[in-house]
């Protein structure tokens, strides 16, 4: 027999064990040796969705990010300050102040921060139910209700807290001053001062009944 046919029979013998290894290694999304490697893509599709499924539920959008600087003898120290607002788009919304060295944990902090104050608002539909005026320091910001298609005619610190609120038909104005801070606050504040048609006939019905009781003194 020649040499040279025993070493190609032992090689494709080598070839033929090999085989059903390197198969069952592809499978388990591993890494063959001297091959490509091979990884399951539905499983990375599963992850995005769950991803996906998660920010879908809270909706977190910063909305201003300040830089300030510190000078020291070396140079010049910086640090971030970011205003963030967290909501669900049905009602609830926080918003929250994060300051860091770094952009990411100044966002990381207010985040966290906003998910804690976060509150639930009064609705009328994808509307607010009455004209509500929000005042802040400085900041002072008016809200009416419009009709299905107008949309959110608004600046754009007002139009992320609201649509994180989930409203979609407002007009709003700016009436005082513009810095972001004040203007969010604002925003926030005038949110929380609205109320439905069943609290306001409510407490008048409430009141009405109190003054109408004899006074006993």
């Amino acid at each position: 027999m020649n040499p040279k046919d025993s070493h190609l029979s032992a090689s494709t013998t080598l070839l033929e064990e090999k085989q059903p290894v390197d198969l069952k290694e592809e499978e388990q999304g591993i890494e063959p040796k001297g091959g490509r490697k091979k990884i399951r893509r539905h499983s990375e599709k599963r992850d995005f969705k769950h991803e996906e499924t998660y920010h879908e539920e809270l909706m977190d959008k910063v909305i201003h990010v300040n830089r300030c600087a510190k000078v020291v003898k070396g140079g010049r120290r910086y640090s971030f300050g970011a205003l963030v607002v967290v909501g669900d788009r049905a009602g609830q919304i926080g918003i929250g102040f994060g300051k860091a060295n770094e952009v990411a944990d100044a966002v990381k902090k207010a985040t966290e921060s906003a998910r804690k104050k976060m509150r639930r608002i009064v609705r009328n539909g994808d509307t607010i139910p009455h004209e509500v005026i929000g005042e802040f320091c400085g900041g002072k910001v008016l809200m009416k209700p419009a009709s299905p298609g107008t949309g959110i005619i608004a600046g754009v610190i007002v139009r992320s807290i609201l649509e994180a609120a989930g409203i979609k038909d407002v007009l709003t104005k700016s009436l005082g001053s513009k810095n972001p801070y004040n203007v969010a606050k604002a925003t926030f504040k005038a949110l929380l001062q609205l109320k439905s048609r069943d609290e306001v006939l409510h407490k008048r019905g409430k009141d009405i009944l109190l003054a109408s009781q004899p006074n006993t003194e």
